[in-house]
Order: structure tokens, then C-alpha cells, then sequence
């Protein structure tokens, strides 16, 4: 090697190994500063506003029992406790709701920013909070208070702060009412099912509404037992002709998606081992790291309640005290309208409300863009709410939510923290303000009840299941209704109640509630059997009916897709296979299941094949016509059942062609897939993807150090075990009030969202398994004084 040759490569390896040292060194202080943003978990930390000293003690899995001499000042406490763990959490959800993602996360963050915009969620925190009563006014100011002091006394900023190289806003009083409207936008679809539902009519009309899209149907477990006497009649081919349609290319296969929802569900001590009530809870979120609650155990005077908080809130949401246990479930109830806006033959910027001609006021909406120009849009609104779109005849069409007016949100929920019996929970939850929510009581003197909790509009002259125009004022809110107005069910005969996001009552009580798009019935039943079953029950018994994987309602699909797969359609190749795989069936959700897999995309299929054609005239009107949301099983199978030939989309011979085209997508998807039908588990299609919102910018190394396992999981949208890569249960508790040591608790992730922290993925194994893990936090392995 010549001597030139010798110097570069000496250079060259000299220049590697500065290189190499610069990024260590860079690692390493990146480690330090890393480190010096870990939570205070032991000693003494000041927090200025306390009455007494707070004491802290965290068990092995983190979880803090917080002991004070005031409500509020363990309020403080707790946010001083949020902020150290969860900050960047809080911040998320704030800006989600306020629309100032953005100025945190850059351009990407836009879009999300400008549909949040159009609802003024800012400027409504602010006005929602002057108008809490004095006693909730204070509590959220000692929660910020505590919050702020928290964040100061981290020795370094969160790491997410370093990473973006900005720094943390301080915690304001409204910031808790943003949070509120973050979780009211995860759980409502702002109007898409109202649309969908109008649109549906004005193409096909009201039969075809009845027929498609039932508010009932004949599998219904509601829990006054309410059910249509049969199913809606086949629209006739005059209503509905999609042979003489033209032809529709297939559309991609899209998996039904998940809707927010939870299970709910509780024994009378009849049916317990103890002769106390028992209640089982798991709340359906999208999953992510960190978890969206964090576990608390809260003592002061007598009182000690254990639950799920939620960081930005200083309430415990579900939980028990001791007398008292409760849960909640998206209620689906009708809290939103689509109102048609008319506007003036004298002016564009003029709308009619009634007798007199009123002004579009136009706001100015600015999104501060990190790395980027601001982005400046206007937002029409009207005195009903935003103007979201246009309709029919370019007529505006404006989004009138609950949330959004003068009671839409509350504290009042924190009142179950001290209730004794479920008549007061339920006298607590028809004045509580929140996004409409199911509401199962059990308390330790032997009673359960369901009452629904959040405002409930009356409305006049309509029932709010269309979009229509509030013009003339013959239709209109006239307030909400009264506390003897809410549906309740006290007691109920057999002793059981259960509730999943489906239809619950019929009749008047049913009119009441409305349609806000109720979940398909399947999953409500194979509760409601399942505790049917149940005596002598304990935390277990409940336990396990929440890890329930089976959906018995596949099994006719099953039936279907082996009738149609004959030994002449089926031959040898991949048909024979699919067919082969059928054999071992038993209608559970497992992770080594191919039979569940293959029937649930069979089904899948079936439905896209009828339904894609059938709604395509439906989205060139509303291209976000979303049939999913409809309880279209029903519907469906009665089609494959009497096989209209004025529903059979031209492409297909025959039903039986139809059939075996589903059969052939289902080979066709796992054939791009790359994957053999014997190979088709559902779990690779179910594997866990619960991962921190820096996965999606951060190296793969990196990302993969922050996320959670990638573990194939059992269970499915349409199980009592809602499972999906990033959906499924936020957390579950079985517990009866009074003997919460023997109640079970599992959280998807940990109480710390600090990557360092032994807390950061506590939890998560026993969630997967299903381990009886405690509900109470056990002894505390570490103790801080927060004092005065």
C-alpha cells in the first residue's frame, strides 16, 4: 500500500472514530438529560397551596395512593403527579381540542388542527369554565396549580420537549375543559352517521332506511327486552335496483372499523359468591403509550376512592369508594344534529332563524405552524354552531352538539367519589355534563342500576335522526331533559344488567334517547348469555367474560361459506384449502386461529360485494357515506337468505357467484400478502401495535425502544374481548364496593409515560394474558412527601 493510500485510510479511520465519539457523547448526554427527567418518586418535594402535607406511596407497579386532609388538596397533588408522569400526555390532548397540534408537531399536524378548529373548542374552555360553579372553578385551579408546580420541579423538561426542542406551556384552569372536549371528539363522529343516514333516505327513501339501517333489530339485548316484532320488509325493486345499475369495479376490502365503546356490566348479590354486587368494567379506546388513564387510590377525612384518572382531569372516572362502584359506556344516545341552514334571497352573508334575518359570523381562525407559515381560514357560524359543509341545493349545513352549549361540561361527575348508594350516583349523574355516557351503580347495600349520564336534548318537532332545517321554528332544542325524563333501570328482576354500546331500551325511552348510531347487538348479547350462566360468581367469573373471545354469531357464515364451497366449486387448489381450514372451527377470536380469520374476511367480503354497489350512488351525494355504522347484518342476511335479484349487483351470475367471489378476495388479499391459507393466523393479522406518537418520526430502534410488544392477541371487534391492533380495552376492573381486595385491575400500559421509569410497561403482560392482577394498589415501595 502506498504511503498516500496508508494516510487516507489512517485519516478516513481517524474521521470514524471521531465520528463514533461525537455520537456517543451526544447518546450520552442525551441518557443524562433523559435521566434528569424522571419523576420524584421518594422524599419530600414543596408545593405551595397545601393545607397539610400529601402523602405519596407507589406500589410495584407505580400506582400512587394519595393521602391528604382536603379534596383539594390531593386535586393539587394529583396534578402535581400527572405532571411529572404524564405531561406531554395532557399537552396532546389540550391541543387536540384547542387545534394547536401543529405549533408542537409541525405541518403534518394541520389538517387534524383545522377540523378541530371549525368546533371553537378554545374559546368555549374559556367560556365553560367561567361558568362552573365557584367550588369546581376552584378545584381546577388548585389541579393546575398542582400541575405547574409538578412540571417546575423536574429537574429537566420532559423528554419530549427535548426531542422537539421546544419547551412545555404552563397548565391552565380551562386546559382542563379542552381535555374534556378531546375525549368528546374520540368518541363522536361529528355528524358522519346523521349525513350518512340522510343520505341513505334521499337517495332510496324511507323504506329503504327501515329495511338498511334499522334503529332495531329482531338479535337486539336490550335490557327491557324490547324487540321489533320482525324484520323491516324487502324494499321493492321500484325503491332499489342495483341489477340495472351500472356496473361497479370492486372496490379495496376495508376492514369494519372500531367504534369507541366499552362493556359494562353487573350482578346483584343474588348471583355472587359474597352476596354483594359485583360490577365489571373495560372501556374501548384507541391504544397508545402511554395509556390514556392513570390508576389512583385517593384518602382523605373517610373517604378512600380507587379508579382511573384521566391526566388533565383531577376526577376519578370509573372506580369504587367503598360503598359505591361505577362504570361507564358510550351511551350512543342522539346528543348532535346536522341543522340545514337557509339562507337569504336578500344576502349570501344572511340565514333565517324564525321571524328575522340573522348574520353568518365569520371567525378567523389562525394555526401557528412549528417550522412553518401560519395557516389562516374562516369559519362561518351561525347561532346553532359551526357551519361544517354544504348540502342539498349548496344549502350550509352546521353542527349543533351538546358539548358545545352553555352546560356542556361539568365536574359534578367527582360527586360518585363520595356517594353511598346508587340512588345518589344516579341523582349525581343527571346533572353531570359530559359526552352522553351509559352509567351502570352497584352499591354494598345490594342494588344495581343503569342511568344515562350527560345532557340529553328535547327536542321538538322532530327526532333528530336526519338532517334538517331549524328555519321557521317548528323544529328546535328545547332544553334537556329533566332528571325524571333520563331512562333508568333500578334492580332489575333477573339481576343482571350489562350494557355495549348497544340499544338498551325501546319504545318512549328509546325516543328519547334518539339514535346517535348504536353499536351492532352481537357483542351485548354474548354478555347478556354469558351472565344469564353466572351464580355463585367472583371477580374471575366477571374476568373472564371480559377475555370472552368467542363470536358466536360467525357461525352461520361458517355454514354459509362451506354450502357454497361444494366439492364441484371448490376443486383442488386454493377453494379446497379455504374449505379444509373450515374444519377446525369454534367461533373464537384465538391468535392461532385460521378458521376465524378466513370466516370473519369472508364476511367481510360478502358485505363489501353487496354494499359497496348497493351505497355507491350514496357517495357520489356524501363522499363520506360510511354504511358501517348501520346494523346492516341484518339486512344482509336476509338478502342472502331471499336473494332479490334487483339487489344483486350486475357483476354476479347469480348469489352463489357472489359468494364464491368473497371466497376468492379473501385468497386474493392473502395472496398479496404473501401468505399461505394454513399460514393465515388471526393473530398476524391481530398483532398488538400500541405504540408512543414519536414512532412515527423516530428510527426504527428508537421507536421500537418507546412502543409496546407487538404480541398477536386475542379477541376482535365483534367478542366481548374488543381487540384490535391499536383498539380494545384502556383497561378493565371487576369489583364489588366494600371488597375491593378482592377485585381484579388490568391498564394496557403503565402509570409512568417516562421510558426510563420501572413503571413504563407495568401492567402490560397481565393485560395480554389475562392475569387477575389487584384492583387496590399494593404495599407502597416508595413514599413521597409533598408538603406545604
Amino acid at each position: 500500500m502506498s504511503l498516500t493510500r496508508r494516510k487516507v485510510v489512517r485519516g478516513l479511520g481517524f474521521g470514524a472514530l471521531g465520528v463514533a465519539v461525537l455520537v456517543a457523547a451526544a447518546a450520552a448526554w442525551f441518557y443524562r438529560q433523559l435521566h434528569r427527567s424522571l419523576p420524584q418518586l421518594d422524599g419530600t418535594a414543596q408545593v405551595s397551596g397545601l393545607t397539610a402535607p400529601v402523602t405519596v406511596g407507589r406500589d410495584a407497579q407505580g400506582v400512587p395512593v394519595l393521602q391528604g386532609a382536603t379534596r383539594l388538596d390531593l386535586a393539587r397533588s394529583l396534578g402535581w403527579l400527572h405532571a411529572q408522569e404524564r405531561f406531554f400526555q395532557m399537552d396532546l390532548l389540550r391541543r387536540r381540542a384547542a387545534g394547536e397540534l401543529a405549533a408542537l408537531l409541525g405541518a403534518k399536524a394541520v389538517p387534524a388542527d383545522q377540523a378541530a378548529r371549525l368546533h371553537g373548542f378554545r374559546r368555549l374552555a374559556h367560556e365553560s369554565f367561567g361558568r362552573l360553579p365557584a367550588d369546581e372553578q376552584t378545584l381546577l385551579q388548585a389541579y393546575a396549580a398542582g400541575v405547574n408546580a409538578g412540571l417546575a420541579a423536574l429537574p429537566q423538561k420532559p423528554f419530549e420537549y427535548l426531542v422537539l426542542r421546544t419547551k412545555p406551556e404552563a397548565w391552565q384552569p380551562e386546559d382542563s375543559v379542552l381535555v374534556a372536549f378531546a375525549m368528546a371528539l374520540e368518541l363522536n363522529d361529528e355528524g358522519n352517521y346523521e349525513l350518512s343516514l340522510t343520505t341513505l333516505r334521499n337517495v332510496y327513501g324511507n323504506d329503504a332506511v327501515a329495511f338498511l339501517a334499522p334503529i332495531a333489530t329482531v338479535s337486539d339485548a336490550a335490557l327491557d327486552g324490547s324487540l321489533p316484532d320482525s324484520p323491516p320488509p324487502l324494499p321493492s325493486a321500484r325503491d332499489v335496483d342495483v341489477r340495472g345499475a351500472p356496473t361497479q369495479k370492486p372496490t379495496a376490502s376495508t376492514d369494519e372499523p372500531p367504534r369507541p365503546g366499552s362493556n359494562s356490566f353487573a350482578l346483584s348479590g343474588a348471583h355472587t359468591a359474597s352476596g354483594v354486587p359485583m360490577l365489571a368494567s373495560d372501556m374501548h379506546l384507541h391504544l397508545r403509550v402511554p395509556n390514556i388513564w392513570y390508576r389512583a387510590s385517593l384518602e382523605w377525612d373517610d373517604h378512600r376512592v380507587t379508579g382511573v384518572t384521566l391526566p388533565g382531569i383531577p376526577v376519578v372516572i370509573a372506580g369504587s369508594n367503598g360503598h359505591v362502584a361505577w362504570g361507564l359506556t358510550n351511551a350512543y344516545a342522539d346528543t348532535s344534529d346536522i341543522v340545514v341552514v337557509e339562507p337569504s334571497a336578500i344576502a349570501e352573508t344572511l340565514y333565517r332563524d324564525g321571524d328575522q334575518l340573522r348574520d353568518f359570523e365569520t371567525r378567523r381562525e389562525t394555526i401557528v405552524v412549528k417550522g412553518g407559515d401560519p395557516v389562516t381560514f374562516d369559519v362561518d357560524w351561525t347561532v346553532w354552531g359551526p357551519v361544517i359543509g354544504q348540502g342539498e341545493k349548496n344549502r350550509p349545513l352546521v353542527y349543533h352538539w351538546s358539548v358545545q352549549q352553555p352546560r356542556g361540561i361539568n365536574l359534578a361527575l367527582i360527586g360518585l367519589e363520595t356517594a353511598r348508594t346508587t340512588d345518589e350516583g344516579i341523582a349525581i349523574a343527571h346533572i353531570a355534563s359530559l359526552p352522553a355516557q351509559n352509567i351502570l351503580l352497584a352499591d354494598d347495600q345490594g342494588h344495581i342500576a343503569w342511568t344515562v349520564v350527560g345532557g340529553l336534548p328535547q327536542r321538538v318537532g322532530y327526532d333528530g335522526r336526519y338532517a334538517a332545517s331549524w328555519a321557521y321554528g317548528d323544529r328546535l332544542w328545547s332544553g334537556y331533559l329533566s332528571s325524571t325524563e333520563v331512562p333508568v333501570i333500578r334492580d332489575p328482576a333477573d339481576g343482571r344488567l350489562w350494557t355495549a354500546n348497544n340499544r338498551l331500551v325501546g319504545g318512549d325511552a328509546l325516543a328519547r334517547l334518539g339514535d346517535g348510531g348504536y353499536d351492532h347487538p352481537a357483542r351485548g348479547a354474548r354478555i347478556r348469555d354469558r351472565l344469564n350462566a353466572e351464580e355463585n360468581a367472583t371477580p374471575p367469573d366477571l374476568l373472564a367474560i371480559q377475555l370472552d373471545d368467542a363470536a358466536p354469531r360467525l357461525d352461520r357464515w361458517r355454514e354459509l361459506a362451506l354450502q357454497v364451497l361444494t366439492a364441484d366449486t371448490a376443486g383442488q387448489g386454493r377453494r379446497a384449502a379455504f374449505r379444509a381450514q373450515l374444519a377446525n372451527w369454534d367461533a373464537r377470536a384465538r391468535p392461532d386461529s385460521v378458521s376465524y380469520r378466513l370466516v370473519k374476511l369472508f364476511r367481510q367480503e360478502v358485505a363489501g360485494l353487496v354494499f359497496d354497489p348497493l351505497y355507491a350512488p350514496c357517495r357520489q351525494v356524501y363522499p363520506d357515506f360510511n354504511w358501517h355504522r348501520f346494523h346492516y347484518e341484518q339486512p344482509l342476511w336476509t338478502l342472502l337468505q331471499e336473494r332479490p335479484q334487483h339487489f344483486l349487483p350486475a357483476r354476479h351470475a347469480d348469489w352463489d357467484a357472489l359468494l364464491l367471489a368473497a371466497v376468492d378476495r379473501v385468497i386474493e388479499e392473502l395472496d398479496a400478502q404473501d401468505t399461505a391459507i394454513a399460514d393465515a393466523t388471526w393473530g398476524r393479522r391481530n398483532r398488538a401495535a400500541i405504540v408512543h406518537p414519536f414512532s412515527y418520526f423516530l428510527p426504527g430502534w428508537m421507536s421500537g425502544w418507546l412502543n409496546l410488544p407487538a404480541d398477536e392477541l386475542p379477541g376482535d371487534s365483534i367478542t366481548p374481548r374488543v381487540q384490535r391492533p391499536d383498539f380494545g380495552a384502556s383497561e378493565r376492573f371487576v369489583v364489588s364496593p366494600g371488597r375491593e381486595a378482592e377485585g381484579i385491575f388490568h391498564m394496557p400500559g403503565g402509570q409512568s409515560g417516562h421510558p426510563l421509569s420501572p413503571y413504563y410497561r407495568a401492567g402490560h403482560e397481565g393485560w395480554v394474558k389475562g392475569e387477575p392482577t389487584p384492583f387496590l394498589p399494593g404495599p407502597a415501595e416508595h413514599t413521597l412527601t409533598l408538603a406545604p
